[in-house]
């Protein structure tokens, strides 16, 4: 019940933070709405005005928050579900306003966090919440028709959207919404044995797919939808560095590289730690609250569920220590590379509006953590070492080739002994002339205009096809790493290793040469330091003077460090970690 109770201060205390950001000007046509903080404007998305509602609605009737049936809340609360009844279209959707406009999947996660509130506020049935409990009803029941008719853009909306549709189905009893729901979920689930997600971001949409999985499970009858849900969540449990930030070094979403904590999935974490009287969950979820700084989007609103799902504030499950000494192989057996030919049949053609066909879902990925140290080899990813060293942090180690052009992403990821061997085989020809019976006869042997994209480039006969072979072993040790890179004998191809170091921290060493935005390391040590911990890398090397081979995204301040090789490349870094 301790939890509870700072539970319910934490929401008091947003809840007071966002009076000042409503909109109170009669005239304004945002009137009610929640003034966003980066754009100056409200939003009635569910990270926005829905979620605030959420938190309002919580203080409103939990007798043990301060603003419990304080009539300005309510008033301030019937303000904003104007706003929200007003914001929505003739059709019932919503526009977020940053993008995806009349969007069935953005109006679909707040319905989610809406019924809760509708189920709440009924539980609360009295004179003092019927206005309120009126006003999310038509909210609700007008995007009935977009729920049944409405599609997706990403991998994760389907479940968005099953969980909208049972949650309909469970206020408003039509059998099509339940029908609507089957229809997605006859497409499958998208999980790894493993447990991980198509779009394999850890930072967010996990989170996102196991809550709304949850719900679909729960309101529907289907018990077998938790299991993936489970997969996910004890996939997690090796995803998390000693500071508490989540993986994000592989995400195929905005989460990659971005630093995320544990607390979206708490929720999820307290109800499966019930569900399945799992004390892995339950320690989990105790680790996820100790980063949490508010309360979440309206779909999963921690303090919302606190309230509709009773059962998780006094959880009775026994807690147990989490591993902090394991290395662990994710995806080892899934057969992605099967799967990537299986697509050239499908029929799509790798092309698919609004969103990505994720390539990488199952790519391996090696998780280690020895205490304080943590580090995470990567197949198919843009960086296939980082590493952790309590306060030090190596973000990410990329390799940059001329054959290609531009930045490798490693084929083959397996083990060895003592430790790890990744691969590429790079191949670039050329392609002769289009033989004649291909072309179309308005082209053939006449000088008129013959736009390139117009022509059938797949015709075309591979000339002189030329191979590139890169060998990468990485050998762990707790406080000593080996990363040895290999190229064939192909004679001077332009190579460059960056690593890509935390921002907080320093870096010095003789053979350090600023650039700009950058620096090379031309030789001797290199020495990266973070509050006390150390990284210190031999040795540096500077074969050619090339400043870049492809531009390096540089956001979030990162420091960037750079050793150009010229092949063939025999060349081995020594990591030592103090």
């Amino acid at each position: 019940m301790l939890l509870y109770k700072k539970m319910v201060a934490l929401n008091d205390q947003i809840t007071e933070s966002y009076f000042e950001k409503q909109v109170v000007d009669d005239h304004s046509k945002y009137l009610g709405g929640i003034i966003n903080v980066k754009t100056g404007i409200p939003s009635p998305s569910h990270v926005g005005t829905a979620a605030i509602i959420a938190g309002w609605v919580c203080s409103y009737v939990n007798p043990d928050s301060k603003y419990y049936q304080k009539s300005s809340l309510r008033f301030r609360l019937n303000s904003a579900l104007d706003y929200m009844v007003n914001q929505q279209h003739e059709d019932g959707t919503i526009s977020p306003g940053w993008t995806n406009y009349h969007s069935p999947p953005d109006t679909a996660f707040i319905v989610t966090g809406f019924a809760q509130i509708y189920l709440l506020l009924k539980e609360k049935q009295s004179g003092m919440v019927s206005d309120l409990i009126n006003k999310v009803e038509l909210f609700l029941e007008r995007t009935i028709p977009a729920m049944l008719n409405g599609g997706c853009h990403t991998p994760n909306h389907r479940w968005v959207l099953t969980s909208a549709l049972a949650h309909l189905y469970n206020i408003f009893e039509k059998r099509e919404l339940v029908n609507r729901a089957e229809e997605w979920l006859l497409e499958g689930i998208d999980i790894s044995e493993d447990g991980e997600w198509t779009e394999r971001s850890n930072g967010i949409y996990n989170s996102v797919s196991d809550i709304f999985l949850y719900h679909t499970a729960k309101l529907l009858n289907k018990p077998e939808l938790l299991d993936s849900v489970r997969k996910n969540l004890e996939m997690m449990e090796y995803l998390i560095h000693p500071n508490g930030e989540v993986v994000t070094d592989y995400s195929s979403r905005q989460d990659f590289g971005v630093k995320f904590d544990l607390s979206p999935y708490h929720l999820i974490y307290r109800l499966m730690a019930v569900h399945d009287n799992n004390s892995t969950f339950a320690t989990m979820a105790d680790l996820a609250v100790e980063s949490l700084t508010d309360m979440g989007p309206a779909n999963n609103h921690i303090m919302l569920g606190y309230l509709v799902y009773p059962f998780v504030q006094k959880m009775e499950v026994e807690k147990e220590n989490l591993v902090t000494d394991y290395e662990v192989f994710i995806n080892e057996h899934y057969p992605l590379s099967d799967n990537l030919l299986k697509m050239e049949n499908v029929g799509h053609h790798s092309k698919i509006e609004h969103s990505s066909m994720h390539t990488s879902f199952g790519a391996p990925i090696i998780r280690y953590r020895k205490d304080e140290t943590s580090a995470t080899i990567m197949g198919r990813t843009p960086s296939f070492f980082s590493l952790r060293h309590g306060n030090a942090s190596l973000l990410a180690t990329q390799i940059f080739t001329s054959f290609t052009p531009g930045l490798i992403e490693l084929d083959s990821l397996e083990t060895i002994q003592g430790g790890y061997h990744l691969e590429k085989l790079m191949q670039k020809g050329y392609k002769g002339p289009i033989p004649s019976q291909c072309l179309s006869e308005s082209i053939k042997g006449k000088p008129t205009e013959s736009p390139w994209y117009l022509l059938p480039h797949q015709d075309r006969e591979l000339t002189h096809n030329q191979y590139h072979k890169l060998d990468i072993s990485i050998l762990p040790d707790r406080n000593d790493w080996i990363i040895n890179i290999r190229t064939d004998e192909r004679k001077d191809v332009f190579t460059q290793i960056v690593f890509i170091f935390d921002a907080n921290g320093n870096l010095s060493g003789k053979g350090l040469i600023p650039q700009k935005n950058s620096y090379f390391w031309k030789d001797d040590k290199l020495l990266y330091e973070a509050g006390g911990d150390k990284i210190t890398l031999t040795s540096g090397a500077h074969e050619h003077w090339m400043e870049d081979i492809q531009h390096i995204n540089q956001s979030h301040g990162a420091q960037i460090v750079k050793v150009n090789l010229l092949s063939p490349v025999n060349k081995t870094f020594h990591l030592k970690l103090e």
